[in-house]
């Protein structure tokens, strides 16, 4: 291993830095831990989650099917809030920017991770804040997700803090200040476990906009980036225009038992419990309800923990069969496309095969980006894989005929993609390098903004 790479290995082995917090800074998180003693200590709990869950590593289809974009370069599964700023920094899709105006990604790229952003858009406004590359933030924002991000500042009060999802809630009719409470719990988490996109208008360049114009469903959603010509990237083999599904849990959740009777996020992710002393209070140590089966299932539900955990087993299994079964049809329709291609197909002729796996692609990762779409809506989510493993197959079919027509009458045979490292060399990624850069990045870089927020923030 490289000296960086063994580098990079160390600094994401530490897991979570200690903050530097400034004074009378809103965005501080410490500064509530007097006053809500018990909900910051189990907020502070969340960062338990140590471990990185290599995603690409385990399936290493997921580097093809995102082929030319950044999560081929790494994904790792979601660890807890206080890792937000730190998991962003770390990887590999953020780059190793040197300079505050270096790619690749946009200043937006923070909009989920910390209260400091809430702060940034009030101090400065929208246009400001998301002006730029994703470096120009980060000497401003080294609070992880935390107080300020849900609540009015040294209140219990909930609030919504970004005003691009307050837009997206009265798009839909449901204004935040209108809601019930049950609701209104929803929206706060409904603030960043969403589906986005970053806006590619003149007025609003790199803005987080919610697509809902047209409804929340996948389908709404197809449309409406349908009717406005939006793609994330080209794909690097079938060129397909692609879209890439964020994390619509706000989303799917509706569409499941617990959010059609009126379940909030909370009452199973931020159960009330008691401390040592007996008093009430919600935990914000953000996890899944099944380890803390007495706050959470047993309240409502009278069958056993066993009970639970062996259904979730059930669910996650046909969930994870079906999601197995649309990557295959996908890898193959990716690589035939690129066949296809090569062998002299036209624009004309490849346009409506490309528009089945940009669909086909966009329900399956609608469903597997929706962290928890077994336990929340198991049914919306064997639905859209089934439609996805459908389109996909459609565009096969397309594909065969396209090849035929161009003198390619054998089957398209697969590279060995077997592995993460395989994968990622057939699309020829040099791996080394973005490591090695990143190291760097984090020694030198990283370490300039901590003291940088310190010194613009009086802390």
């Amino acid at each position: 291993m490289r000296p960086a790479t063994q580098l990079l290995t160390a600094v994401l082995a530490l897991g979570v830095s200690l903050p530097v917090f400034a004074k009378d800074n809103p965005a501080n998180n410490v500064q509530y831990e007097s006053k809500f003693p018990n909900q910051y200590k189990t907020w502070k709990q969340t960062g338990e989650s140590e471990a990185l869950d290599d995603a690409l590593g385990g399936d290493p289809n997921l580097v093809i099917l995102w082929a030319g974009y950044g999560f081929a370069k790494d994904y790792n599964a979601p660890r807890g809030h206080l890792y937000a700023v730190t998991d962003v920094r770390t990887t590999l899709r953020t780059g190793a920017p040197m300079k505050e105006d270096e790619g690749p990604m946009p200043m937006a790229c923070w909009s989920c991770k910390s209260p400091d952003v809430a702060r940034l858009i009030k101090g400065e406004g929208e246009a400001e804040y998301f002006q730029g590359k994703w470096a120009k933030g980060g000497p401003e924002i080294t609070n992880s997700i935390g107080c300020t991000d849900c609540h009015v500042a040294g209140t219990a009060k909930l609030r919504v803090s970004r005003p691009f999802a307050e837009r997206a809630f009265e798009t839909i009719g449901t204004p935040f200040a209108e809601a019930d409470r049950t609701e209104q719990q929803n929206m706060v988490c409904g603030q960043c476990h969403v589906e986005y996109y970053f806006e590619k208008t003149a007025d609003r360049p790199n803005w987080v906009k919610f697509p809902w114009d047209m409804g929340t469903s996948v389908d709404e959603i197809e449309v409406y980036f349908d009717s406005i010509n939006f793609s994330d990237w080209t794909h690097k083999l079938s060129r397909a225009p692609m879209l890439k599904a964020q994390h619509p849990g706000y989303e799917t959740t509706k569409l499941g038992a617990h959010g059609r009777n009126g379940v909030s996020c909370t009452y199973c992710h931020m159960p009330r419990v008691q401390n040592e002393k007996g008093k009430w209070f919600t935990s914000h140590k953000v996890g899944n309800p099944l380890d803390q089966f007495s706050d959470t299932c047993e309240r409502c539900h009278t069958q056993s923990k066993e009970y639970f955990v062996e259904q979730m087993k059930t669910q996650k299994a046909r969930v994870a069969e079906l999601k197995k079964e649309a990557e295959a049809q996908l890898v193959n329709a990716h690589f035939e496309a690129a066949a296809a291609w090569e062998a002299g197909a036209t624009e004309a002729q490849m346009a409506p095969a490309l528009k089945d796996i940009r669909h086909a692609q966009w329900r399956w990762d609608f469903a597997i980006a929706s962290h928890g779409v077994a336990a929340h809506a198991p049914q919306e989510a064997l639905r859209i894989l089934g439609t996805a493993i459908n389109k996909a197959a459609d565009a096969r079919v397309k594909l065969v005929r396209i090849l035929a027509e161009n003198g390619v009458t054998q089957t398209v045979a697969l590279p060995d993609i077997s592995t993460k490292a395989k994968a990622q060399a057939v699309l020829g990624m040099d791996m080394d390098k973005m490591n090695a850069d990143k190291a760097i990045f984090m020694e030198e870089v990283v370490p300039v903004w901590e003291a940088d927020y310190k010194a613009n923030n009086g802390g």
